[in-house]
């Protein structure tokens, strides 16, 4: 008997995809066959790749809010991605399309409801990206993480199911993270876990830089600070990582407080580990204000607390670091009472419940 097919798509950052990566266990327990589209030079590929799942690349353009020439020219990138969407709709038969959204995803979307395959979506942040605005309305159903958002999805599509959570960030083992920073096993200071996004965060490792010689005093810190963020040097009690793959469970199980930016994937996987964040959120010059929304949401349950990148200075994280790791029985305490936080089981509910229909 031949397996069913489910095709994933998404990409751009991290954290279009590693919510897809989460869900691979129970997508396999259903048996199904399943396959990845992605561009062919997106930092999803590397991602996917690992996990030895079939990638199939097309083109990608961007439809940028601004006015730039490329989004001209890249709307022939999208027209040709949809016409390798459509070939790969032919040749892999899809039973059902699950997206996270990126450029990537919406030539896949526009394909699989051309063929009428049965297309989830999921949206992680309380208002949805341009990506999944163009997706939306050839879905079958839009799952989300936020309770705000559900206002901006059609009533009889929308299904909140929270966000997919890799299985393996909730069995990390703090002592081995510790071995893997080099910090001394009898130097018993509590650990910072910085990180800017999969892109890095310039601005938050200039002002780590400004503050590290105060928070040494108190802290151990790991700082993971993106693609060609590392500075030369080394420091005891400091250790910098441009990326963490594998021992990112590891890393997070040490950590006594992270700073982060706000991106809704990071997030959900700090909620899911009950860590105290100090959220640093990309302000709306440089992004759609998604950031900032999400960050808002989690200082009103109580699981962070936000320190505004205009305000951001080597001493202004210096404080909001010690007041937060002062505070942190109380975010903790506000964690422990959400009772789920991982929607890896509310999205395979979404997908199993089209299949059966």
């Amino acid at each position: 008997m031949t397996m069913r097919k489910i095709i994933l798509t998404g990409g751009g950052t991290a954290g279009h995809v590693t919510p897809n990566i989460a869900l691979l266990p129970k997508l396999k327990n259903l048996g199904l066959d399943i396959h990845y589209i992605g561009t062919s030079k997106g930092m999803e590929r590397g991602l996917v790749e690992k996990t030895g799942l079939p990638y199939h690349s097309i083109s990608a353009g961007k439809l940028r809010r601004y006015f730039d020439f490329k989004n001209f020219t890249d709307l022939f990138k999208i027209a040709f991605g949809f016409f390798q969407s459509l070939i790969l709709m032919i040749k892999l038969r899809p039973a059902i399309v699950f997206s996270k959204g990126g450029f990537v995803s919406c030539p896949v979307v526009w394909a699989a409801w051309f063929f009428r395959v049965p297309v989830v979506i999921h949206e992680s942040d309380i208002t949805p990206g341009l990506a999944n605005k163009l997706s939306i309305p050839f879905a079958k159903k839009i799952c989300f993480s936020f309770p705000e958002t559900e206002s901006h999805l059609p009533q009889a599509k929308r299904e909140m199911t929270g966000l997919p959570v890799r299985e393996e960030l909730l069995r990390g083992d703090a002592a081995r993270g510790r071995e893997y920073c080099g910090f001394d096993k009898d130097d018993d200071k509590p650990v910072i876990v910085v990180i800017g996004g999969s892109l890095g965060a310039q601005t938050i490792n200039e002002a780590v830089r400004e503050a590290l010689g105060r928070l040494i005093e108190d802290f151990n810190i790991c700082h993971i600070c993106g693609k060609g963020g590392k500075a030369p040097g080394t420091r005891k009690g400091y250790c910098q990582f441009e990326y963490v793959g594998e021992e990112l469970p590891h890393i997070f199980a040490m950590a006594d407080i992270v700073i982060s930016r706000a991106g809704a994937t990071v997030l959900f996987e700090l909620l899911a580990i009950r860590k105290p964040m100090l959220l640093i959120p990309l302000g709306t010059a440089a992004s759609r204000g998604d950031q900032m929304l999400n960050a808002r949401s989690f200082e009103k349950l109580g699981y962070a607390k936000i320190l505004l990148q205009d305000d951001l200075t080597g001493t202004a994280l210096t404080e909001n670091a010690r007041a937060l790791y002062d505070e942190r029985d109380t975010h903790i305490n506000a964690m422990e009472k959400t009772e789920s936080v991982n929607g890896t089981d509310g999205v395979i509910g979404v997908i199993e419940g089209l299949l059966l229909k």
